[in-house]
């Protein structure tokens, strides 16, 4: 069935089609100069629907049907007997995507799980890391009682004796007036649980909370960069009628999985376009109508390119112009300077008629949307490239209309009362952050002679393992004198922390799962206990407030509840009766209802382009892959299982490269790679779908810590990859890095 949907597959390459005797090929001009051609069967090569398979049914056929996959011998997954079967609906919350699911269970244990019909995300849909959640309940990693570092090891400790000794520490830090020197990350900002993290450290004087990168993060700061603090940004995928994504891997994991494969699937009933800007044949390029390859990094020129087109040639939507504010007529000049269709070309690598064309058929498009976010889009990113295509869309006036981009407010949908703040938790929680983001605060620990951070807590989030030049973030986190882990497995953060508080996974504890990561509409779920905890575990928003009760004053006083359980139905009160009953509250849908204002001061300065670190001929680039998590946990020793032989050879990780590259090369032999920061031994897959030039590496592999099912596999691209931190915004816009092959 896959095979038959890929052949009535057209994808659209940029210049023209030539037909041959045979077969008909698709011509690809790279940099203007170069020409090769993508056959059918390099098309199929690439992997076209294997993924799709699992967005458009509750369960993927080929992830069902492939017994050679499902009858591993995994020898800690218990195997089900006979008895009474009954099903029970919950959220899964192992990615941004928050999908209802439906879990099957056989006399009280979880046996299969599949996507929850009817639910306002994902409508029965399921991608395979939801479908392989079990694998996380019943995963022999786990950590499974407290964990005290004691040398180079770990030793067991009991959860009393833990929580005394954080108060401990965290009592002496604010003892000696330096409450400002804790610090938390966590993987989001949105839901109960990180709620409490943040009003802990509050309470106890700091305003050092930090998140992981994330595509929700990213839409947020665009929406306060352009309209103003408290707001996000949201796509309406499934009514646009001309998508132009700049690298957003639509397919591939980005934004909300299931809800994307869902929209994308309705794109040829719809009559839509999508048209795919990046340097790589990517699955979601390759069922685009258009693949527009374009050099790495210069994303952003090409949207502020496009933009110079449509305002050059008035087709810039009049009325969206009433709304404009704060920097437009420097923004427009700097255009005409900076960004004419000749220079763009240059930069960008793309012929200035395809760009003027491109321009032209995104502004008179009825519903046109500009998507950001390359691959799953909680990798590196500028806020100059966020900035710039959302740009295009305020110029073609699509702003809260449907099929556009809605513009709303952070979901408030939670209400905490009023904390407790003594003298010591004023005074530190009124000093200044240490850095804006994550990666500047390990930027300002690392070149600080003192210590800034005294104490660090780290929930759902591995940044010795998901950030660049991850060794150097290591080193870093060295320099923290006392850290804790609220972890359910012993990864390479966890591995470096003094105490480890284990989690319950999703499938054993009861938390608000919020809709975000550009879903249209907002949706509140309710993940559920499918089964009691199986091992000496705790719900993390439990270990808070125990940290809480044990440092006792002010702190205390604002953690009254006897359990996260109460915390939770109180913290929702306005919302808990039908969240409880039914599993979920729909807060807002549909087109906001108002024009917000647009200021882009922060694009009419014109800030620096990035470039990549290095001084190599080459550009060594990361690939999401739909099969892999990139950020939080690892992936499940199943999802590792079906990643193809393109990708991972044994233990062995593949590198994309053009064959115009791959001179002293062989297809399928052995290379070394070296960046300015390491080298790695890799394996060679020659595609012609990948630009000249540039070198792809998967993401989410190369895992040091005790996992031998999906641990030591591959290279973690973060330990090749630097950061280089943009001006004005703190974020991390390395989109990769300079690099070299030597045939090994």
């Amino acid at each position: 069935m896959q095979s038959a949907t890929r052949k009535k597959q057209a994808t659209k390459v940029i210049v023209s089609s030539v037909t041959s005797k045979n077969q008909k090929h698709e011509t690809l001009n790279f940099n203007g100069e170069l020409y090769m051609k993508v056959d059918r069967r390099s098309f199929l090569g690439l992997g076209l629907g294997a993924v799709a398979g699992v967005a458009v049914s509750p369960v993927g056929l080929k992830l069902t049907d492939d017994s050679s996959i499902w009858t591993q011998n995994w020898p800690w997954t218990p195997v089900p007997v006979d008895g009474r079967v009954n099903y029970e609906k919950s959220v899964c919350s192992l990615c941004p995507g928050s999908c209802g699911i439906s879990v099957r269970k056989i006399d009280n244990r979880p046996v299969k799980i599949e996507g929850l019909s009817d639910y306002p995300v994902n409508d029965g849909g399921a991608c395979l890391h939801g479908i392989a959640g079990l694998q996380y309940l019943y995963d022999p990693a786990r950590v499974k009682t407290p964990l005290k570092k004691n040398g180079d090891k770990f030793e067991k400790i009991s959860w009393n004796d833990a929580i005394a000794l954080i108060a401990e520490k965290l009592k002496g830090i604010r003892t000696e007036g330096t409450p400002e020197k804790l610090a938390c990350i966590t993987d989001k900002d949105q839901g109960s649980v990180s709620g409490l993290f943040r009003r802990l450290l509050e309470t106890f004087g700091s305003s050092e909370f930090y998140t992981m990168p994330s595509l929700e993060s990213y839409l947020e700061l665009t929406a306060s960069t352009f309209h103003g603090k408290g707001n996000t940004i949201a796509f309406d995928l499934e009514n646009a009628n001309f998508v132009l994504s700049f690298g957003a891997g639509i397919i591939e994991g980005w934004g909300s999985p299931v809800a994307c494969f869902k929209a994308n699937a309705s794109r040829k009933e719809r009559h839509a376009k999508l048209y795919q800007i990046e340097p790589r044949l990517s699955n979601t390029a390759a069922n685009a109508d258009k693949w527009i390859p374009v050099n790495p990094g210069t994303e952003a020129d090409l949207a502020l390119g496009l933009c110079a087109v449509i305002l050059k040639n008035n087709l810039f939507d009049g009325s969206a112009t009433i709304n404009f504010m704060g920097g437009f007529n420097k923004f427009n000049a700097m255009l005409k300077r900076d960004y004419s269709l000749s220079k763009t070309a240059k930069i960008t690598g793309i012929k200035a008629s395809e760009i003027e064309k491109t321009a032209k058929m995104f502004a008179k498009a009825k519903k046109p949307v500009a998507v950001f976010g390359k691959g799953r889009g909680d990798g590196a990113q500028s806020l100059k490239e966020l900035a710039a295509v959302h740009m295009l869309n305020c110029l073609v006036g699509n702003i809260n209309k449907k099929g556009g981009v809605f513009v709303k407010p952070v979901s408030q949908y939670l209400n905490f009362p009023s904390q407790s703040m003594d003298r010591v938790a004023d005074a530190g929680f009124g000093k200044n952050k240490t850095g804006s983001t994550v990666n500047q605060l390990f930027e300002k620990i690392d070149k600080s002679a003192q210590p800034l951070i005294e104490a660090l807590f780290v929930y759902n989030a591995n940044p010795g393992y998901n950030l660049h030049d991850s060794k150097r973030v290591k080193k870093t986190l060295d320099k923290i004198p006392f850290k804790v882990s609220f972890s359910s497995l012993l990864d390479e953060t966890a591995m470096l922390c003094d105490i480890i508080l284990p989690n319950h996974t999703f499938m054993e504890r009861i938390e608000d799962v919020p809709s975000g990561a550009g879903f249209a509409k907002t949706v509140v779920g309710l993940s559920k206990p499918i089964i009691k905890p199986l091992l000496n575990t705790k719900h993390p928003g439990d270990s808070v407030i125990l940290i809480a009760k044990a440092l006792g004053g002010n702190v205390a006083k604002s953690f009254e509840w006897a359990n996260y359980d109460q915390c939770l139905e109180s913290v929702t009160s306005n919302i808990w009766s039908p969240l409880s009953k039914r599993g979920f509250v729909v807060i807002s849908k549909g087109v906001p209802a108002y024009r917000p204002l647009v200021n882009v001061s922060f694009l009419a300065q014109n800030p620096a382009t990035i470039n990549a670190k290095g001084d190599y001929a080459l550009t060594l680039i990361p690939i999401d892959n739909m099969r892999l998590i990139n950020t939080g946990t690892a992936s499940s020793p199943f999802a590792v299982k079906t990643v193809s032989d393109t990708v991972i050879k044994g233990k062995d990780i593949v590198v994309e490269i053009n064959p115009l590259t791959a001179i002293g090369l062989k297809d399928k032999g052995f290379a070394t790679l070296t960046t300015p920061l390491g080298k790695a031994r890799v394996k060679i897959n020659i595609n012609e779908g990948m630009m000249p030039g540039v070198i792809g590496m998967v993401r989410g592999l190369g895992h040091t810590f005790d996992n031998k099912y999906v641990s030591n596999i591959g290279v973690n691209i973060n330990d090749l990859i630097g950061q280089v931190i943009e001006p004005g915004s703190g974020l991390d816009a390395a989109f990769g890095i300079k690099a070299k092959l030597v045939a090994a």
